[in-house]
């Protein structure tokens, strides 16, 4: 600050007279100054011609200067004005020196005041100083603590993890007195007791991977654990053994036990992993004890429910092309034998297939007290509904309580359930060998396809071999039945049948029954074997017609069988199976063909003469060769017989086709064929007659109208 305003008093004093001054007049007398300076550069040179130039450039500068037009304005002499100037300038430093000396105690105050403003600067300035040297201090003590909480930080972590570690460690490791209460004193179906028991087998495994890692620690929980664990094996061991062996008690709901295995199927955990020899002994023991309830429960069952079997059952005598009389009241429908099912129609027996499937098994001791009996394929349904059932339950408890899957599942299976398909597959092996139902043996295999469909829903697939070797089983014997069907129809002498009838046979009704019930049956599951074994059996039932159709000595009785027999097949063949089976069009063009026949032979008595001339007439003509000769007296006697006779014939045909034809229906059907064909044969006729050569004879006027002839016959048409 000294050197700022100077260290002595002229100085102070020309500062003061400059800080105090006007600035108008201080920049005008400056202005001036410098103008006079220049002016007297200016005289000097002014006989050059450069100072002419400079002048020049001075004019041109300074002409737009206040003080310089006031002086031009007013025409004074520069010099003049030059010295004006100064003195003013003298003038007014005597007043700045004054006006300094005035207030030179002030400026001195002042002084003393910057003096003192300088010190506590000063102070300032070296306190700030050593606040900026504590400052760099601070800043590096906080980097030092910043590292020194860096490393606190993860001091903190680590321990805080091991501290995580060990609190679990220890946790998982301490054995406490809750639990040894609950492992020791509560019984096993307690809730805290299967809650501590989890927490036991957690603390096993603990003990085993800590072992194994050469912890210290499992030296002090060994013997806690180990008499833990012992107690524990143990009491689950009993209860469980005790669950088995109540199945072996006799009439007991084996059930029952099983659900409260189920309940408690933790307990087999455990001693699965944590004592395999007890949980080996607790799974062969159920394995020896199911095996043997199961073995004993289906043995009596089937037993049992074989004796509400009917009483009179199918034998080698009972085929189709055997005698009816052969075997007495088999055929009959007998008030005794009302109960008891048919073995060449399927009649109520297809609801086993449909509503009756899976519906409760047959109680023997329920049945017996209603005096019921059933079908061999009910008793069949029932036996194996119930092992479907009791096997589909088994597996599942087994996959779910013994832990076990895919081929241990079935191996365990077998172990348990074995003896009893054993025995299932010898009792059908017994049955089926002296079984000559074959319907009977087709409902079987019918069922076990349906039964295979629901093991594969309920995903159990352990019977399938059982199915399969069944199967196996009874297609052979359904076709052995089948085939001795055949023969008995092919070794059958027509002669040795008894009296002849045109109507329906009852070999042949039988095979229409049987065909259409196995047809029906067989388009849910279709089989090439079934549709060969009964072509074979078509073929032996066709040719059989036609043999005892020979026994007539009429070919018009032998026509009537033939139709009578083609219609009833057909009949029972289309209502109870598909239109266009193989079967119905076979004997739908048979009965087509002898339809056709009959209308002729039936037509021949009374319009044979009419006939046999269209024929020839028309034969002659389509060949194109021209008529040699007429006998006019054969076609007057074709006319007139005609229009003397056609009613009359119309009722006698009407009287035979309807009392020749057992089915009404089909007598309609055929009478209305044979008086269409008469209409044409007659349409015929005439048209012949029309022809030249015939034009000219005069019966032809005694023809009776066509017209007349189609009112009559419709009065013989149907109303339904």
């Amino acid at each position: 600050m000294a050197e700022l305003f100077g260290s002595d008093d002229g100085s102070i004093d020309k500062a003061g007279s400059e800080l105090i001054s006007d600035g108008d007049n201080v920049s005008k007398t400056q202005e001036q100054s410098q103008l006079e300076l220049e002016l007297e550069d200016l005289d000097i040179t002014s006989q050059d011609d450069n100072i002419l130039v400079e002048l020049d450039d001075f004019l041109q500068k300074h002409m737009q200067d206040e003080f310089f037009q006031q002086a031009l304005a007013k025409g004074t002499d520069l010099r003049q004005y030059s010295e004006e100037i100064e003195d003013e300038l003298r003038g007014l430093e005597k007043l700045s020196i004054q006006d300094y000396i005035k207030e030179s105690k002030n400026i001195a105050s002042l002084h003393k005041q910057i003096k003192n403003c300088d010190g506590i600067l000063e102070t300032m300035e070296s306190m700030l100083s050593s606040f900026q040297t504590d400052l760099q201090s601070i800043s590096t003590e906080i980097q030092t603590l910043q590292e020194q909480s860096l490393s606190m930080n993860i001091k903190l972590k680590n321990r805080q993890a091991i501290r995580g570690e060990l609190s679990q460690f220890i946790d998982e490791m301490y054995v406490t007195k809750a639990m040894i209460t609950a492992i020791c004193d509560l019984s096993v179906t307690d809730q805290e007791f299967v809650e501590n028991l989890h927490e036991l087998s957690h603390k096993i495994k603990m003990f085993k991977e800590q072992s194994y890692k050469g912890s210290a620690a499992c030296n002090d929980v060994k013997d806690a654990l180990d008499k833990l664990k012992t107690n524990a094996v143990a009491k689950l061991r009993e209860f469980i053994l005790q669950r088995i062996y109540q199945c072996r008690k006799p009439f007991s709901n084996y059930q029952v036990p099983q659900n409260a295995l189920l309940k408690n199927r933790y307990f087999y955990e455990f001693l699965l992993a944590h004592h395999r020899q007890v949980a080996r002994e607790i799974r062969d023991e159920y394995v020896d004890t199911m095996s043997k309830v199961y073995f004993s429960y289906f043995r009596e069952y089937i037993s049992k429910l074989m004796k509400l079997q009917y009483e009179e059952v199918a034998d080698k005598d009972d085929l189709m092309g055997l005698e009816d009389s052969s075997k007495r009241g088999f055929f009959s429908n007998k008030q005794s034998l009302k109960n008891r099912s048919t073995i060449f129609s399927l009649g109520n027996r297809g609801n086993v297939l449909a509503g009756e499937l899976e519906e409760p098994i047959i109680v023997p001791h329920a049945a017996q007290k209603s005096e019921k009996r059933y079908s061999f394929e009910t008793l069949f349904r029932s036996q194996h509904f119930a092992l479907l059932d009791n096997c589909c339950r088994e597996y599942l408890f087994l996959c779910d309580f013994f832990l076990v899957t895919g081929n241990n599942a079935k191996e365990l299976f077998t172990a348990v359930m074995g003896k009893v398909v054993t025995l299932f597959g010898k009792h059908m092996e017994s049955y089926v060998t002296t079984c000559f139902d074959s319907i009977a043996i087709f409902l079987c295999i019918h069922i076990i396809h349906r039964y295979k469909i629901i093991m594969l829903k309920r995903e159990v697939p352990v019977l399938e071999k059982y199915w399969n070797a069944l199967l196996d089983l009874l297609w052979p014997r359904f076709q052995h039945i089948v085939d001795l069907n055949a023969h008995s129809i092919r070794d059958t002498d027509p002669q040795k049948l008894g009296s002849i009838d045109v109507r329906p046979h009852y070999i042949t009704r039988r095979y229409a029954e049987f065909s259409a019930a196995i047809n029906s049956l067989n388009e849910s599951f279709p089989d090439e074997r079934v549709i060969k074994s009964l072509g074979a059996l078509q073929t032996e039932v066709e040719n059989f017609v036609l043999r005892r159709a020979a026994e007539f000595v009429s070919r018009k009785d032998q026509l009537v069988f033939l139709i009578n027999n083609y219609d009833m097949m057909l009949q029972v063949l289309s209502e109870r199976t598909a239109e266009d089976s193989k079967e119905t069009e076979s004997f739908q063009q048979l009965l087509n063909g002898r339809t056709q026949e009959y209308v002729e032979e039936v037509l021949s008595p009374h319009f044979g003469g009419m006939i046999a001339f269209v024929k020839d007439t028309e034969s002659v003509l389509e060949r194109g060769s021209t008529l040699q000769r007429i006998d006019e007296g054969k076609i007057e006697q074709i006319v007139r017989g005609f229009g003397a006779d056609w009613k009359h014939a119309i009722e006698t045909i009407n009287h035979e086709v309807m009392r020749c034809f057992s089915n009404f229906r089909t007598g309609t059907t055929i009478l209305q064929t044979a008086l269409a064909q008469m209409i044409q044969y007659y349409h015929r006729f005439q048209k012949i007659l029309a022809q030249p050569p015939f034009k000219r004879l005069s019966v032809r006027s005694e023809l009776i109208n066509i017209h007349h002839v189609m009112v009559e016959v419709k009065k013989h048409k149907t109303t339904f």
